[in-house]
């Protein structure tokens, strides 16, 4: 099959392009080779290539690492909508989400695709996601996966709460976080099982929470890395208490994927720090001093 993903030079994206690489034929244009804002490009890409799937990874960032936070709403929408318009020259779309849709402001532990649209998102990211996720109930042939912790290789390390703490550790700096909380991550290298399986097969529905079993808590998770890296590092914590909870019920994804078998925390982190290892020279320090 011919694979379109967007975003490919995101940290999601990259890892796609790598563990599919083989077995389909890619197109990851960048930026500068296709502009998802422009709808007369995106019409023109597609008249040009045959794509059967379309991997719909491309964002406008609103995290505080962003460069710049204006015009989310535009920009996100305008992206899905032009790829959505052109839907008869492709077979499926899959949309990566996350628990965004569910709203910052009423998160509750391991809620159910069903939670959403219980409340409409105020921040700008979240309501484009809500928008989008409203638009995909009516439509069978497109997936949404919402994701909600996810970690792994090529992700931003000076923001990215498991990198930045493995690279945090490997430069014997302390390692700090905001607030402890319960969240949901899943290792990249989980996603791609179930991203191929939405590819090749078509389920009854068409939205699914992509988490892990066990939500952890951020404090346990510093506790791995520290015991990862065998040095003795303070862990500090600048808030007591519990901020709130990040987590979604997967039992619908489980039901379609019931074998699928997640990696433990403490094996994951082990592949990660061993990769960050192999690649310190790529680390500036500079972006681990600034706690955001």
């Amino acid at each position: 099959m011919n694979l379109l993903i967007t975003g490919g030079s995101g940290f999601i994206g990259k890892n796609i392009i790598e563990n599919f690489s083989n077995g389909y034929e890619i197109f990851a244009p960048s930026h500068k080779e296709l502009d998802l804002l422009d709808e007369d490009a995106v019409s023109d890409y597609f008249n040009k290539h045959k794509i059967d799937i379309v991997i719909h990874c491309a964002i406008k960032p609103g995290h505080r690492n962003a460069s710049d936070h204006t015009g989310l709403l535009y920009s996100n929408t305008k992206m899905f909508f032009n790829l959505v318009r052109n839907e008869s020259r492709y077979k499926k779309m899959i949309y990566f989400s996350s628990g965004m849709v569910y709203d910052p402001r009423f998160y509750q532990p391991k809620m159910k695709e069903d939670y959403f649209d219980c409340h409409v998102p105020e921040d700008e990211s979240a309501f484009a996601k809500y928008i989008i996720s409203k638009y995909i109930e009516s439509k069978k042939n497109i997936v949404e996966l919402r994701v909600f912790g996810i970690f792994g290789k090529y992700e931003d390390y000076a923001i990215r709460f498991i990198s930045n703490l493995i690279c945090k550790a490997i430069y014997d700096l302390p390692l700090t976080m905001k607030q402890n909380r319960l969240f949901d991550y899943i290792y990249i290298k989980d996603l791609m099982p179930i991203l191929e399986f939405f590819m090749d097969d078509n389920p009854k529905e068409n939205v699914f929470n992509i988490t892990p079993d066990k939500s952890a808590e951020l404090l346990d998770i510093a506790k791995i890395i520290k015991k990862t890296s065998g040095k003795d590092l303070p862990i500090i914590v600048a808030k007591e208490g519990f901020g709130p909870t990040y987590s979604g019920d997967n039992s619908r994804l489980r039901n379609e994927l019931s074998k699928l078998e997640f990696t433990g925390l403490e094996s994951a982190v082990r592949e990660l720090y061993d990769w960050y290892l192999e690649n310190k020279k790529s680390i500036d320090k500079e972006k681990l001093l600034i706690d955001k």
